[in-house]
């Protein structure tokens, strides 16, 4: 198979670039949206993402099954899917930042629910298809950790320049409800464009060997993920893994405000933060090379568990907290940026399994397991600061400001050390093994024909 020129590996990394920029936003600056502008309680506010991440988990099934059961275009086949939603996605994500003058809490809550809910559709349809196409791009080792470098390149730089950038435009206006909205729509045409990028520059290069049913029941699609061993310690470990995250990206405009006592010092925390994960995810390729795609993301858990174990137990100090964050989100980009390649290889590995190649399924698999992810990150986030009395744009007590430490450090230092567990004793897809699956495939060989 022809090797990916450097163009298509960086376009695709612009695929996750712009799903930041529309993402990222959602995780990180909506729930202070809901608490501090819109004045929904903490408790409801966590409502509304517990609930609404969950619907949005059951549908990327059928977003999943949607897209697999699609015919290959003059486009391919994830490519126009991905492209489409995104449009509709950019718009969606203004919608969520705006909140009509409404007179009850009650009013505000139906509309809170329906504007995510409906984005959170969307969003299976932009974020499945574009997940899926790194399967068809290549079925190289290398060069799918390359892709998975691109791609968490693309999320970091998302994550740096929304979270450098947003909160100084949202605090040029007097008026956040105006500010909200105006920095959600810059952001969102820069997700656009960056799809776009993404769309016109990559192919869908890895044709199928075993023979697809068009349709896929639900018989079907349990067979597709319950027999796939590998995709199943994928999924457990990222609920710890992407909860961490959001957590720590979701409380940390809270912190700076309330325990640092400075709201622009999160732009400041976060392009450091952000920035040096550069170093973790340029590492990978040659990381991955020397000690393979395990080792590597177990090398990230641990030293990310001794970070954030020590950032939560260490005595309150900018400059420590500052470090300590770093080297933990460092930490956590490496086993994130695997993650991909680790699920492009569990779809050739369900192809190997079961005689049918279930690119979108199975990553709406994988998804499902993220948006269940993302749900527990404001479960924790929100919870915290419902347990610990907090009180939006007011003096907070130390237990408040004690329980925003905990979701920033302690929670994600357990969470890390749940998921070292689940790779390190329960993944045993290794490099070698999944170049043998590769060669049975070009060689018309499945798992299913010798049973």
């Amino acid at each position: 198979m022809k090797k990916l020129s450097l163009k298509e590996k960086i376009s695709y990394g612009f695929g996750d670039f712009g799903n930041g920029f529309m993402f990222d936003l959602g995780q990180a600056y909506l729930s202070k949206f809901f608490t501090d502008v819109c004045k929904i309680p903490a408790s409801m506010a966590k409502d509304i993402f517990v609930f609404t991440k969950i619907f949005d988990a059951f549908m990327d099934p059928i977003a999943g099954s949607a897209v697999d059961a699609k015919k290959p275009g003059k486009y391919g086949k994830f490519r126009p899917v991905m492209m489409i939603s995104a449009v509709i996605l950019g718009i969606l994500t203004i919608v969520t930042f705006m909140m009509p003058n409404f007179g009850t809490v009650q009013q505000k809550l139906i509309y809170a629910y329906a504007a995510y809910m409906i984005w959170g559709l969307v969003y299976s349809f932009t974020n499945d298809p574009y997940g899926s196409l790194a399967s068809v791009m290549t079925q190289d080792v290398e060069e799918r950790s390359q892709l998975a470098t691109f791609r968490q390149a693309g999320s970091l730089g998302a994550q740096l320049i929304t979270g450098i950038a947003f909160v100084p435009i949202l605090i040029h206006f007097t008026n956040p409800k105006v500010g909200y909205p105006i920095a959600a729509t810059i952001m969102a045409i820069i997700g656009i464009g960056s799809f776009y990028i993404c769309f016109r520059n990559t192919r869908e290069n890895v044709k199928p060997q075993a023979k697809t049913k068009e349709k896929i029941g639900a018989k079907e699609c349990f067979k597709v993920i319950f027999t796939n061993k590998p995709l199943l310690c994928l999924i457990l470990m990222t609920l710890f893994t992407i909860s961490s995250m959001n957590a720590n990206n979701q409380m940390m405009i809270y912190y700076c405000q309330y325990a640092l006592g400075n709201i622009k010092l999160q732009p400041v925390i976060n392009s450091i933060m952000i920035g040096c994960s550069v170093i973790g995810i340029a590492a990978i390729p040659k990381m991955v090379k020397k000690f393979g795609k395990k080792k590597t993301a177990m090398i990230g858990f641990v030293i990310g568990i001794v970070a954030d174990g020590l950032n939560f137990i260490a005595p309150p100090n900018i400059v420590v907290f500052t470090i300590l964050v770093t080297v933990g989100y460092v930490a956590l980009a490496i086993p994130n940026g695997v993650t991909w390649a680790f699920v492009s290889d569990a779809i050739d590995y369900g192809e190997w399994h079961t005689g049918q190649r279930k690119e979108g399924i199975t990553y709406a698999a994988f998804n499902f397991s993220r948006k269940i992810a993302q749900s527990i990150a404001a479960y924790v986030t929100l919870g915290a600061l419902q347990m610990t009395g907090y009180v939006a744009n007011a003096h907070q007590t130390a237990k408040t400001l004690l329980g925003m430490k905990a979701v920033m450090a302690l929670y994600p230092a357990c969470a890390l050390a749940v998921a070292a567990i689940v790779i390190g004793f329960l993944y045993h897809l290794t490099d070698d093994k999944y170049r043998s699956i590769v060669d049975d495939l070009h060689n018309g060989r499945y798992d299913v024909n010798v049973k």
